[in-house]
């Protein structure tokens, strides 16, 4: 769904959207789409601005990948908000550097006619999403010798008996305590 400019320049655009699983493409992030993502808001131009627009509105969706620890499928719940804002990229298409401040550093910026809403989602989904994808927080994850799975039961593999260049300093540890 294209938020068109021309459009926003005249009144305040509301938007109510669903994404059915596939259309926004998570393929190269290793994620799944569990279920549709509902985004409502609205966009609009922010008076005395040279084309300044806000965004503002919130969206639910369950994504889905493969657990860090363990590898088993995990699912990740998304119901949050955002406020986000955008400028005409002709705002820093210029041949000299253009110095920004640290406002300016969460800026985003659109091209010709407006902005993408599902390139818009997607950002939002993957900022969302936490850096390490776990499927529980105790999760024992697999055993770096045979490959199981901790959390289905313990392994008969003997532990590793560790790096053996530490073994001097191991020692000299022992004999201080």
């Amino acid at each position: 769904m294209l938020l068109n400019i021309k459009e926003i320049e005249q009144r305040k655009v509301r938007f109510d959207q669903s994404f059915e699983p596939g259309r926004i493409d998570f393929t190269g992030e290793n994620l799944k789409q569990q279920t549709p993502l509902h985004v409502t808001g609205s966009a609009e131009l922010l008076p005395h601005t040279d084309g300044e627009v806000r965004l503002q509105g919130k969206y639910s969706v369950e994504m889905g990948a493969a657990c860090d620890r363990c590898l088993a499928d995990a699912r990740f719940p998304i119901d949050a908000t955002f406020d986000l804002f955008y400028r005409p990229v002709s705002y820093i298409a210029r041949d000299e550097e253009v110095e920004i401040d640290e406002g300016e550093a969460e800026l985003g910026f659109y091209e010709k006619d407006g902005i993408e809403l599902e390139d818009v989602m997607r950002e939002q989904v993957l900022l969302a999403l936490p850096m390490q994808r776990v499927c529980t927080e105790s999760c024992k994850g697999i055993c770096p010798e045979c490959g199981k799975n901790r959390n289905d039961g313990e392994c008969v593999c003997a532990p590793a008996g560790g790096d053996t260049r530490w073994t001097t300093l191991r020692e000299l540890h022992r004999q201080t305590e």
